[in-house]
């Protein structure tokens, strides 16, 4: 499935993506088909196996997963079967961010060898981790903020995935068994604030600069996070472009490192490092600028499309 969370009428609720851009409202979904079956107490089931937010249900795992398939089919089928509407057109609803408050944004530096090099570093022993926090996710309709407290705004595709189940100490051979699914992200980074000092986190978590999405296209669905092309523009000029092929450390060996420094939980998102071509490394550099549209493009996911707008002073 490609899940997504949507807003509609003023509230945020999680979806699957279907054939012809129809979003199957998930919750309600499940409710229809429960008063189906001459269920009782519909609305607490339903909310307790696929409940409205994104975290809240990937903590139901695989059970949930194939519950929320289950009634989305139906849905399609039986469409004005419930009492609150079940399947909206895209053009009716706003994409969000699929994960609205992930627990952990873990972000890897130094993924990509052309990245490395360019940067001027050696490839690491180690994968270098920084993190992101929930106030710089935004959705794949949001502009990108561009505050005035730097003029060095830098695009960074990166290939996400988001944990499905409790993840403590796990091996390689069993590390995909705990993605929930994969999106799209752009570590969208203030280069002068992240370089003024050795550590990264300045520059990385500023509000908005997590744009993810469009949708999570279910671990079932792409089984095999290698081997995929990824490509960037901004207005249309291609500035990065890689495969997923080139990390230094893969997904598997992500997940069995991260692991057994923490204990990762549904909803969690890493993002896995950006390739070579970014602004920064650029001669001469190249910043975004207010009007930019950045898009970035992964196979078997999509794309994500944001537009730059400049805040604050001097708007």
């Amino acid at each position: 499935m490609k899940l997504v969370t949507f807003s509609n009428e003023g509230f945020k609720r999680i979806g699957a993506l279907y054939p012809n851009d129809e979003i199957v409202d998930l919750n309600y979904a499940y409710q229809s088909f429960l008063e189906s079956e001459g269920k009782l107490r519909s609305v607490q089931i339903a909310n307790a196996y696929v409940p409205s937010s994104m975290v809240d249900f990937l903590q139901g795992g695989k059970e949930s997963m194939a519950i929320a398939k289950k009634a989305a089919d139906y849905a399609i089928d039986n469409r004005d079967s419930f009492r609150h509407k079940l399947i909206h057109a895209m053009e009716d609803i706003k994409l969000e961010a699929p994960v609205q408050n992930p627990g952990k944004i873990i972000c890897v530096g130094q993924n990509y060898r052309e990245h490395i090099a360019e940067m001027g570093r050696e490839l690491p022993l180690f994968p270098v981790v920084f993190a992101k926090y929930t106030n710089a996710v935004i959705g794949p309709q949001d502009d990108i903020p561009f505050f005035p407290i730097s003029e060095q705004l830098d695009y960074e595709a990166e290939f996400a995935f988001v944990i499905g189940q409790r993840t403590r100490q796990v091996s390689q051979e069993d590390a995909l068994d705990y993605v929930a699914g994969y999106t799209i992200a752009n570590d969208v980074t203030y280069r002068d604030i992240q370089r003024r000092t050795i550590e990264w986190l300045q520059g990385k978590t500023v509000d908005g600069s997590a744009p993810m999405g469009p949708w999570l296209v279910t671990s079932d669905e792409l089984p095999d996070p290698s081997g995929l092309h990824v490509r960037l523009t901004v207005n249309g000029e291609e500035r990065q472009k890689t495969n997923t092929s080139n990390f230094v450390f893969d997904v598997k060996y992500l997940i069995e490192f991260l692991s057994n420094l923490m204990t990762l939980e549904p909803g969690d998102i890493v993002l896995t490092g950006t390739p070579g071509g970014v602004g920064f490394a650029r001669s001469p550099q190249v910043f975004l600028k207010d009007g930019d549209v950045v898009k970035i493009e992964i196979d078997k996911i999509g794309y994500l499309e944001n537009r730059v707008r400049r805040v604050g002073e001097g708007k």
